[in-house]
């Protein structure tokens, strides 16, 4: 029978060994915490295994299901390494599955524009306080770095100070499993604005280490990244929900419509996979099929 405490030297080893995100620990846990409920007091068999399996095909989708079999099939390789059990039950165990494609979720252009336009205006506008201005600059750095990096909203609220090189418009981000890349900011107007919120929240940059921070000073959470970005998108009247890890998709999908390689992207997202990048060509692929469906002139042409 598999013991709680076994699972938390495991998530305890995957913190300062393998050095995952505490998110990543979350889903983990829950992961494995689900699959202990489960099996309750029955023997670890391949009856059991496989019970386990059609539960969780039923109940969720198959992106999770290949996480949640990944999370099981990760504790056991590692509790086969450390001995604590001889034989890993998931070994003869068949878990292929087909996953279906899900797209992910873009930002029309022409919305963007409208979002930072409306951002700019808020800034210049001089009816506002000064403190409310300021608060407007730092989203607009905010919005302006996870739209022309592809940032994810983790590694944007976990960025140093001292990983920011805005003198070469160069930042270096420590990604998931403490991957280390760098991504240079390619638009003047970004680096201007950039070095125009570094010097109005120096004293708070300076006073935590961490480049973007809250109207209180403090670190800049996800959450209020979140819900500054969804207080916008409703002042603007957006027909979509917009969320920061939209700002990730719409660059790494507007980037393959102008044909930039793959690879540059992959090494761009910080994806260890080309196929996780790859799911970028289905979008260009359905928007070139949308053109076909609508521009071609063999659309308007009726023989009956």
């Amino acid at each position: 029978m598999l013991l709680k405490e076994e699972i938390d030297k495991y998530l305890h080893y995957c913190k300062l060994q393998k050095k995952l995100d505490d998110k990543t620990i979350r889903a983990y846990k829950a992961d494995l915490e689900q699959f202990i409920t489960f099996i309750g007091g029955n023997n670890l068999d391949r009856e059991t295994i496989n019970s386990y399996l059609r539960y969780i095909h039923s109940m969720y989708k198959q992106k999770t299901v290949k996480r949640k079999i990944a999370s099981v099939k990760a504790l056991f390789h590692y509790l086969e390494e450390e001995e604590i059990v001889e034989i890993n039950p998931l070994h003869r165990v068949k878990t292929k599955f087909k996953e279906e494609v899900v797209l992910p979720k873009i930002i029309p252009k022409n919305i963007i524009e409208q979002f930072l336009d409306y951002l700019y205006k808020e800034r210049e506008r001089v009816e506002y306080s000064k403190w409310y201005r300021k608060i407007v600059l730092r989203d607009i750095a905010v919005v302006e770095t996870l739209f022309s990096t592809g940032l994810r909203i983790s590694e944007l609220c976990h960025l140093q100070n001292k990983y920011v090189d805005l003198r070469n418009g160069v930042l270096c981000i420590q990604g998931k499993g403490g991957k280390e890349r760098y991504l240079q900011i390619g638009n003047s107007d970004v680096l201007s604005i950039l070095n125009a919120y570094k010097k109005c929240f120096e004293e708070e940059i300076k006073e935590h280490g961490y480049f973007f921070v809250n109207r209180y000073g403090k670190p800049l959470s996800e959450q209020s990244a979140r819900r500054m970005i969804h207080k916008y998108a409703q002042e603007i009247q957006a027909e979509i929900n917009i969320t920061p890890h939209m700002f990730r998709h719409s660059f790494a999908t507007y980037l393959m419509e102008e044909d930039v390689n793959i690879r540059y992207i992959q090494k761009m997202l910080g994806h260890s996979s080309i196929t996780t990048t790859q799911i970028y060509t289905y979008v260009t692929t359905e928007k070139e099929k949308k053109i076909l469906q609508t521009k071609h002139p063999r659309n308007k042409m009726d023989f009956r």
